[in-house]
């Protein structure tokens, strides 16, 4: 069938106006799809990017039926064309982004529990070219869970793509082969990752990845190599929440500093992330460089716009870079009265 177009909608607003509701009712899961018709200088990119002074890759633009930014929901109630659904609309809508309600073909109330996955050692190649010991794909899937998994020596222990509503939680992930990614975010919207232990050398420890959106790492520990990576491809309204990692100082690097903020992914979909990535509460434990006369650096992101990196803590003096336009606040903090910004957002939702 024919997509659905949108006409009026605000975003954070559980109603919207569409042009002919014919064939919508509740109990529906659907996708909501925003889009970039405009070209190069398209005012969508706005909603994604802000007006800060980043390259945007051209992935935006030379792709107009490529939807930018996905909405998994369900409906709830439809009355002549207005739609309720059970989760806030995600951004504005706007005839200029050509924005549509299509069918979703997904699968529900699938999990994975209490069980152990485990690869043989196998030698580091170069990066994209690992022979494929991946453990799980969560793929077309709404309101799914993992939970109390272990999985060694893979090269991606989960990956992601097209899920909503989904919590991944107590995952640990070992080894002594170097992983690609290990809980893998990319594709998804309003997932959780909950209780993650980074056992093992990963390049891409946490990542948010092509088309992530409003989904969250909570008390993740990363214990080798940390990396809070945010991996293009229009990743946005993200939280890194409770993160904890242990970082190891080269001793022979020229300045005293780690790249715990970086953007990875192709150039045609930078900028690394949207608008309002969010860090909240990021404790830092140095096993080394307690000999510096100076605060360490955190930094490494340096196309990733409108970021709130707030409460960063460590056991020696830190300071913290990132940009651009970023907001920071509380370095060398911990808000201990909100340890989780997730679950403090949670716990007033309800409350109402």
């Amino acid at each position: 069938p024919n997509p659905v177009r949108l006409t009026e909608g605000k975003k954070g607003a559980l109603s919207f106006e569409v042009d002919d509701a014919d064939g919508l009712e509740a109990g529906q899961v659907v996708q909501i799809n925003w889009y970039n018709p405009e070209g190069e200088s398209g005012s969508f990119l706005e909603q994604l990017y802000g007006d800060s002074d980043v390259t945007i890759g051209s992935h935006h633009w030379n792709f107009p039926k490529l939807p930018l930014s996905r909405q998994q929901a369900l409906i709830e109630a439809v009355s002549g064309n207005r739609v309720t659904i059970k989760s806030p609309l995600l951004h504005d809508v706007d005839t200029r982004w050509n924005v549509d309600l299509a069918e979703w073909r997904h699968l529900e109330e699938v999990g994975f529990e209490h069980f152990r996955i485990t690869f043989p050692p196998h030698p580091y190649v170069a990066h994209h070219v690992e022979p494929g010991f991946n453990g799980i794909y969560l793929t077309g899937l709404f309101n799914g869970w993992v939970r109390d998994v272990v999985i060694g020596n893979a090269d991606s222990a989960i990956l992601t793509e097209g899920i909503s509503n989904v919590t991944i939680e107590r995952v640990t992930t070992e080894g002594s082969s170097l992983a690609h990614y290990s809980v893998q975010l990319g594709g998804v919207h309003n997932v959780l990752v909950k209780d993650l232990v980074v056992e093992n050398p990963v390049k891409h420890p946490l990542s948010f990845n092509t088309f992530a959106n409003k989904s969250v790492y909570q008390n993740a520990f990363v214990r080798h190599a940390p990396v809070l990576d945010q991996h293009a491809g229009a990743n946005h309204h993200n939280l890194f929440d409770h993160t904890r990692v242990q970082v190891e100082l080269d001793p022979s690097a020229n300045e005293s500093g780690y790249a715990l903020f970086m953007g990875g992914g192709a150039g045609y979909w930078k900028p690394s992330h949207g608008i309002n990535t969010t860090f909240w509460n990021t404790e830092v434990v140095f096993t080394n460089g307690a000999l510096s006369e100076q605060p360490i650096l955190l930094n490494g992101m340096e196309d990733g716009p409108g970021a709130r990196v707030i409460g960063v803590s460590a056991n020696l003096p830190i300071r913290v870079e990132y940009g651009p336009d970023a907001y920071i606040e509380g370095v060398g903090t911990f808000y201990a009265d909100i340890p989780s910004l997730y679950t403090n957002q949670l716990n007033r939702r309800l409350a109402r």
